[in-house]
């Protein structure tokens, strides 16, 4: 016994005295919170997963991983619905280059839709973002929630709640809301969904509008650049752009991936929902102060209730 004591006490001071590896740095640790509940059908669910997959194996969003000082971004994807239900999809995987990007469209592609019902809990997927996040083997300079779904929050704690604490951290939640359930849901997001240094969302009015939506919205939050905002076709220079296929009129810093696409579209996103004109961009200010899309320069705080 006293050989035994001594050898733990031995082996302690050695881990004690053993530096800890430090975590491998990428650009971005970035959670995929994808809504399973019980009004995504299907179809439903197999369109965004599918645009998932497909934006992954675009030459564009691998341009965007590698603009950054490490060419790495670190991705995890969970399905969610109720307040202590989410299921993994993919664990922390690294990018490093186009070949991993398409692996992982392939593990998407074959992840299986594991959720059906239980309430719409945005906070309990905040939340458990939260918890990955914190668990990542990864380290970077950025961390961002990316959260698409069709409803508002109605189950666990307030949206908001979950969200300033995810401010807190540093961390930054952006929303892509499908508004086919809910026309009004954008402005739920706005108001207690998004926020943090550069935070933006993309509302669509359809779940078909989803795929290239979803691409628009991961090639900006990898790039690290969310574009100004605008108002859709009132906006001259947006019309002239998005005819021409270039993104400059948004002043991107993306020339390396975004704009080598002759042909696409800047104003992915609907611009229109249950006859209301829809400003998809919520730029950010550095203290995560959300510019409302419907109120000019008027600005609130993340803290809103």
């Amino acid at each position: 016994m006293p050989l035994r004591r001594a050898l733990l006490g031995l082996a302690a001071l050695w881990l004690l005295a053993t530096p800890a590896r430090a975590a491998e740095e990428v650009d971005l640790l970035l959670v995929l919170a994808v809504d399973a509940s019980g009004s995504v059908s299907e179809e439903r669910f197999r369109l965004q997963w599918q645009g998932y997959a497909d934006a992954f194996r675009d030459p564009r969003l691998h341009a965007a991983i590698a603009s950054g000082p490490s060419g790495s971004i670190a991705v995890a994807m969970f399905q969610w619905t109720g307040p202590a239900m989410q299921v993994p999809s993919v664990p922390w995987t690294r990018l490093p280059d186009a070949a991993a990007a398409t692996a992982l469209a392939r593990r998407i592609e074959a992840a299986p839709r594991l959720l059906f019902g239980g309430g719409t809990s945005i906070s309990g997927a905040i939340d458990h973002a939260m918890r990955l996040l914190a668990a990542a083997p990864y380290q970077a300079p950025r961390q961002v929630i990316d959260v698409s779904g069709d409803g508002a929050n109605n189950r666990g704690r307030p949206a908001w709640q979950a969200r300033d604490a995810a401010l807190a951290q540093g961390v930054t939640i952006n929303g892509l809301p499908i508004l086919a359930m809910e026309w009004s849901l954008d402005e739920h997001y706005r108001e207690q969904v998004i926020g943090g240094p550069g935070a933006f969302m993309i509302p669509v009015a359809s779940f078909e509008e989803f795929p290239a939506a979803v691409l628009r919205k991961l090639v900006t939050e990898i790039a690290g650049t969310a574009p100004q905002r605008f108002s859709g076709a009132r906006n001259p220079s947006i019309a002239a752009a998005t005819s021409a296929g270039v993104c400059t009129a948004m002043k991107w810093p993306l020339s390396s991936a975004w704009n080598r696409a002759p042909g696409i579209a800047c104003a992915i996103g609907s611009t229109s929902a249950g006859g209301r004109n829809l400003s998809w961009m919520p730029a950010s200010n550095s203290v995560g102060q959300a510019i409302l899309p419907y109120s000019g320069a008027r600005s609130v705080s993340t803290s809103m209730r």
